[in-house]
C-alpha cells in the first residue's frame, strides 16, 4: 500500500477553492470573477482593522454584516463599542462566503489567499491602501464613501479631520523640537509613513526620517542615544505597564536621563487613518510646546 502523504499547498488551495465555490453555489452566488456593482451594497463585511474603523463610521448600521475581532478590542480600536454590535469574523474565506456579502472591504495586507478566493467566487472586494499623507487619507475616505453610497458621511468625516488639524503648525523646521517614535523591538518610524506626516504636522522634526529611515526601520539604542531627540514617543497607553516603558530602564538609555521628554501615544490613535489622528497630533503638539517652553 502506498503511504498517504500530506496534500501539497497547490492541492490544498484547490480543495479550499472547491469548498468555497460549492458554498457560493449553494447560497445562489455567482461562481466567477467579481464584478463591481454601482449600487450601494446592502451586506458589507470588513476584514481589516482599519477598514472596520472606516466602514463603521461611514456605512449605514443596517448594512454592516460583520467586522474583525480586532476592532472589538478597545486597546486596539477606536470604534470598539460600535464594533461589538456585529458578529466578528476571523478573515476566513469560508465564513465570509456564508455571510453572503455583496461587498467585502479589505486592506492591502489582508490575507491574499482569502482575498483572491473571494474574488474568484464572484464576491466584490474593495481593497484599501495604506495612506502616507493627509491628502491620501482624504482620498481613501472619499473613495470608500462613494462605494458605500455614503458620500455625505464621507464629506462630513473629511471636514472633521480638516477642522481638527486646521490650527496645526507647518512642518517642523530646523529649530523645531526633534522627536523619534520608537518601538521596543528596536524599530523607529521613518519617512514615507503616515506617522511621519503627523509628526511634522505637530511641528516636530522626525530624526529617524532625517537619518533616511524609510517607513519603519531598525534603529539601535546606541544610535538613539547619539541622536538625542528632544522627545521620545512611545507607542503605549499612558501609565500602563508595557515593554515600551520597561525599555526606558535599559542601561544604554542612561545617557538620555533628564535630557529627553517621553510621551506615550496609544497605538490605536494612529495605527489607522481616521479622526483619532487628531488626538495623536494634539498629544505631540502639547509635547512640542512644553519642550519649547523649557528651552
Amino acid at each position: 500500500m502506498t503511504p498517504l502523504s500530506a496534500p501539497c499547498p497547490a492541492g490544498m488551495a484547490g480543495f479550499v477553492l472547491a469548498v468555497a465555490t460549492a458554498i457560493a453555489v449553494a447560497l445562489g452566488m455567482p461562481a466567477g470573477p467579481a464584478r463591481a456593482d454601482t449600487a450601494a451594497p446592502r451586506r458589507i463585511v470588513s476584514m481589516n482593522l482599519c477598514a472596520d474603523e472606516l466602514v463603521l463610521r461611514l456605512a449605514e448600521p443596517g448594512r454592516i454584516v460583520s467586522v474583525t475581532a480586532l476592532s472589538q478590542d478597545p486597546e486596539q480600536s477606536t470604534v470598539a463599542e460600535a464594533a461589538r454590535r456585529y458578529p466578528a469574523n476571523r478573515g476566513l474565506a469560508e465564513e465570509v462566503i456564508r455571510m453572503e456579502p455583496d461587498l467585502v472591504v479589505a486592506g492591502r495586507y489582508t490575507t491574499r489567499s482569502t482575498v483572491d478566493l473571494l474574488k474568484r467566487v464572484g464576491i466584490e472586494v474593495m481593497e484599501l491602501g495604506v495612506p502616507t499623507t493627509l491628502g491620501e487619507v482624504e482620498a481613501q475616505i472619499e473613495r470608500l464613501g462613494r462605494r458605500l453610497g455614503a458620500e455625505a458621511r464621507a464629506k462630513a468625516l473629511i471636514a472633521r479631520l480638516r477642522e481638527g488639524l486646521a490650527d496645526l503648525p507647518q512642518a517642523g523646521s530646523g529649530q523645531a523640537p526633534s522627536a523619534i517614535v520608537y518601538r521596543p523591538s528596536g524599530f523607529a518610524v521613518g519617512k514615507g509613513s503616515l506617522i511621519d506626516t503627523l509628526i511634522a504636522a505637530a511641528g516636530l522634526r522626525n530624526l529617524a526620517a532625517e537619518r533616511t529611515l524609510d517607513n519603519y526601520g531598525y534603529l539601535p539604542l546606541e544610535t538613539l542615544v547619539t541622536l538625542a531627540p528632544d522627545i521620545l514617543v512611545l507607542n503605549a497607553e499612558p501609565g500602563a505597564p508595557a515593554l515600551a516603558h520597561e525599555m526606558l530602564d535599559h542601561p544604554v538609555l542612561e545617557g538620555l536621563d533628564g535630557k529627553v521628554r517621553t510621551v506615550p501615544v496609544p497605538p490605536r490613535l494612529w495605527t489607522c487613518a481616521g479622526p483619532a489622528m487628531i488626538e495623536a497630533v494634539a498629544i505631540l503638539k502639547a509635547a512640542a510646546r512644553a519642550t519649547e517652553a523649557d528651552r
